[in-house]
């Protein structure tokens, strides 16, 4: 996974930023990974300076002063990552719902050329496990209507399991990236479409966290349903919205 990045956003993740860490590292000796934590009280970022002492070269840490939203910390990433000259910019969380082996069949895909691989819940052969099934309606249902407004060919819209390749990113005018929740993940995939970039999903089985207390909410689909229509509004009344 050679000039590879996992990008992953952290707010209290001491149960697991060790073990994900491991994990990531042992899918190949050339993946780097950048934590951006945004203040964890619980010493997230304590353990990430220690990981660091027999990592330096490949895990780097940006601390921010508190919860500043999903989105900037990935906008930060994706920048960091640029003016690096990473060419696989991945985003994973860190609960392990998103498998850490698949990262490999992210990047394979994203090799032959694809600019956005979407690690999908709800394609062909994806699967979620551990979720009741009022949350996996309202998951899938909201997939659904971003596709119906936005017309967009993607299945799982609100996925944050995502490879991004360079040329997509340093076409990205990242300041017309309107949402900082999880309506981010949406908005990132229409720009890229918008921006005639080719999507494709790779089925992957998504887990609910075992360890740690999930940040999800109803405010937060009702962020992304309420926002779509903002965003496809926008992509028709400005030529060119996404582009630099």
């Amino acid at each position: 996974m050679k000039e590879s990045l996992v990008i992953i956003p952290t707010y209290n993740e001491k149960e697991n930023i060790a073990r994900m860490v491991s994990e990531v590292f042992s899918l190949s000796p050339d993946i780097h990974i950048l934590i951006i934590d945004d203040g964890s009280p619980d010493g997230t970022a304590a353990i990430i300076k220690d990981l660091q002492i027999q990592n330096s070269s490949r895990l780097f840490l940006i601390e921010r002063s508190g919860k500043l939203g999903l989105g900037t910390a990935y906008i930060l990433g994706f920048k960091w990552a640029l003016d690096r000259n990473y060419q696989f910019i991945f985003e994973m969380d860190c609960d392990f719902s998103h498998p850490p082996k698949d990262l490999l069949r992210l990047y394979e895909e994203a090799t032959k050329g694809t600019a956005v691989v979407v690690g999908s819940r709800y394609c062909k052969g994806g699967k979620v496990k551990n979720w009741p099934i009022g949350r996996i309606l309202m998951s899938y249902f909201a997939s659904v209507y971003v596709r119906l407004i936005t017309w967009m060919p993607v299945t799982d819209t609100t996925a944050g399991f995502v490879c991004y390749r360079k040329e997509f990113l340093e076409k990205l005018d990242f300041s017309k990236i309107t949402f900082i929740g999880y309506a981010f993940q949406i908005e990132m995939k229409f720009a890229a479409w918008r921006l005639g970039f080719k999507l494709k999903e790779i089925p992957i089985t998504f887990t609910d966290r075992i360890e740690g207390a999930s940040k999800m909410s109803k405010g937060i689909f009702k962020e992304a349903i309420l926002g779509v229509l903002k965003m496809k509004w926008k992509s028709l009344s400005q030529k060119n919205a996404y582009r630099k």
